[in-house]
């Protein structure tokens, strides 16, 4: 009995699919397994730490290498008011600068000015440090701390002096840095909204803001809120040009003008000169620290945009 052979079924072309599947399958699992190792020398390498301090290494504040003595909550609270603040200013100039090229620029206007707020981006985070420094952080200092010191100083965020490298120019620093990112998602992802969205919404009578308000931005807003949790992870991890303008000094102040710290900047600043086992491991848990803080991040992201995707598909996965 003749088998029968089938014009699709071709033994060379299912033997060159499986390998095309393993190479790219080994590609996905090689970053997990990168993952896994990252994730298990730096908890390998915190053991010292973790077993002197415990969880005394994240609720104190004292940091002083000469008497090893470690404590990384100055460090936490300036990673997470810094990256919030960064927040706070980025969002609405992103947001703004989103729907302006995606809803109301010319068409001449669109390609030039994408590219442009793309392109900055791409500058190098130590020029955007320097330029902080030399810059911003004079024009904050003599331009904007008075008058805030003036109007708000009965609120603690403006109080005390202010030298120029703060927790202040530090957010401002991060928040240029991730308006560019924020601000270029956020227009993809305007830009994915249909054509008949705003159609209907100009057709029941709404003008061009209402049709933004009613008709893009709600369907649009799992991307946007993809394109904020983006920018704040790179709030969360910048390094260069946050070390530059922050302060670097490990305090807990309420105020915005006090200098701060970061664990991105502590480790970019200490590792060199650390000279003992346990100053080297300390710095190791603050970099696992920031590691855990930024998965966390994600995972906490890809759940709430998993809800929004829910509640805009009728609760359907």
């Amino acid at each position: 009995m003749n088998k029968l052979k089938l014009p699709f079924f071709d033994r060379s072309k299912l033997s060159g699919d499986f390998i095309f599947e393993a190479v790219v399958g080994s590609f996905a699992f090689g970053i997990i397994i990168l993952a896994f190792l990252l994730f298990n020398e730096l908890f390998i390498g915190s053991e010292l730490s973790r077993n002197t301090f415990g969880l005394s290494f994240l609720t104190t504040s004292t940091w002083d290498p000469v008497n090893e003595i470690f404590g990384a909550l100055p460090f936490i609270f300036g990673t997470i008011v810094s990256s919030f603040l960064a927040l706070l200013i980025a969002v609405p100039f992103s947001l703004g600068i989103a729907i302006y090229l995606s809803e109301l620029a010319p068409e001449k206007l669109r390609a030039p000015l994408s590219f442009i707020i793309e392109l900055l981006a791409a500058i190098p985070s130590v020029i955007i440090g320097l330029w902080g420094i030399f810059i911003l952080a004079p024009f904050i200092r003599d331009q904007l701390a008075p008058p805030l010191s003036t109007y708000l100083g009965f609120l603690p965020l403006f109080q005390g002096p202010m030298y120029g490298l703060s927790m202040l120019t530090g957010g401002v620093i991060l928040a240029i840095m991730i308006i560019p990112i924020t601000s270029s998602i956020s227009r993809e992802a305007i830009l994915t909204v249909p054509a008949h969205q705003r159609e209907g919404a100009i057709a029941l009578g709404a003008t061009g803001w209402e049709t933004t308000q009613i008709a893009v931005l709600p369907y649009a807003r799992s991307g946007i809120f993809g394109a904020v949790i983006l920018g704040f992870g790179r709030a969360v991890g910048e390094t260069m040009a946050v070390t530059m303008v922050i302060g670097n000094s490990p305090l807990i102040s309420a105020s915005l003008f006090s200098p701060s710290y970061t664990m991105a900047s502590v480790i970019a600043n200490e590792f060199v000169e650390a000279t003992s086992k346990l100053y080297i491991s300390s710095l190791v848990e603050i970099g696992f620290l920031l590691l855990m803080v930024s998965v966390i991040i994600n995972i906490a992201a890809r759940i709430l945009v998993w809800k929004l995707l829910r509640v805009e598909g009728g609760g359907r996965a």
